[in-house]
């Protein structure tokens, strides 16, 4: 039954106290944590390169601001394809989950949702995606179906190279690629940039992410960046975060963006050496909070491109 499902509580690194566990029915809670409803940051995430790719868009196409049907269907496909995404990743990964003290209590191995329901819901949110994807144009269509394919193999990198973030980086940056797609129909080099810096970006964020982890991950074989820097994450941090800066201000020269946008990747970089200069590895607790954080950063970076295109539009 898609509904017989079994409420265990809370998985064990949710946001205390959420929604999702006070508000909606003991049966559908379940099937919330799969999507990871209580956890926002990660459509944010998956969000932010598409916000920030239409309000690049704008700025070359002298448009006064980012367009707003576009943002509200990329919001909407966020949040349905981080949701599949999920989904998807713990079908693939129950075995390892079961495994890890941070993910034990997840839907799948803590037996709130069968395997059965697990990919029934999948599909549910799969065709909401596809039906927000259709609103496009045919180009940026096929763009979104290819993004299928980092998408997929994904989940199984970490089981095989120490760089799984980066693999995450080319499925959670695609958006970088969709925003410009959606308003102009082809490709430039602006959002190809884009695109790279959001992948070096993510490897950034997920690899203090990832530090939450490394001891369990140790134990059962999994591999990240977070274990592959090690003592030196720090350093890499910083390496990576200055790179990502780079590459979104070149995407930005290459857009014709003016000051503003220039400011609010200047006022992003100091975010990110922040993050940098406070991080200790060996806190869990932080590392879930300097996470979060990027969420401000995105905002900041969708302000100043925003804000500039309607300078230039004026």
């Amino acid at each position: 039954m898609f509904f017989g499902t079994k409420d265990t509580g809370p998985v064990a690194d949710a946001v205390k106290r959420h929604w999702v566990d006070t508000h909606l029915p003991a049966w559908a809670r379940p099937y919330a944590r799969l999507a990871r409803w209580e956890r926002p940051i990660g459509w944010w995430l998956l969000l932010w390169p598409c916000w920030w790719s239409v309000a690049l868009a704008a700025i070359a196409a002298e448009r006064p601001f980012p367009n707003p049907w576009y943002l509200g269907l990329f919001l909407i496909g966020a949040v349905a394809m981080r949701g599949a995404g999920c989904t998807y990743n713990d079908l693939i990964d129950e075995d390892i989950d079961a495994q890890v003290e941070r993910t034990r209590s997840r839907p799948i191995p803590a037996g709130q949702v069968s395997r059965t329901q697990a990919k029934a819901f999948l599909v549910l949110q799969a065709v909401i995606g596809l039906l927000v994807l259709l609103q496009f144009n045919w180009f940026t269509v096929c763009l979104g179906v290819a993004s299928l394919i980092p998408v997929a193999i994904y989940p199984y990198m970490k089981r095989i190279t120490y760089w799984p973030q980066f693999f995450l980086g080319l499925a959670f940056s695609w958006g970088a690629l969709m925003g410009w797609a959606a308003v102009f129909g082809s490709l430039s080099w602006a959002p190809v940039v884009l695109y790279l810096g959001g992948i070096v970006w993510t490897i950034g964020y997920d690899t203090i992410y990832a530090h939450q982890d490394k001891e369990d991950d140790a134990v059962v074989g999994v591999k990240s960046t977070a274990r592959l820097f090690g003592i030196f994450t720090k350093p890499a941090i910083f390496g990576l975060y200055l790179l990502a800066t780079l590459l979104f201000g070149l995407a930005a020269s290459l857009a014709d963006a003016g000051p503003a946008a220039f400011a609010g990747l200047l006022l992003g970089a100091l975010h990110l050496a922040w993050q940098g200069l406070v991080l200790d590895i060996d806190d869990p607790d932080q590392c879930l909070k300097l996470f979060r954080s990027n969420t401000l950063y995105g905002w900041i970076i969708f302000g100043g491109f925003a804000l500039d295109a309607f300078i230039i539009w004026m």
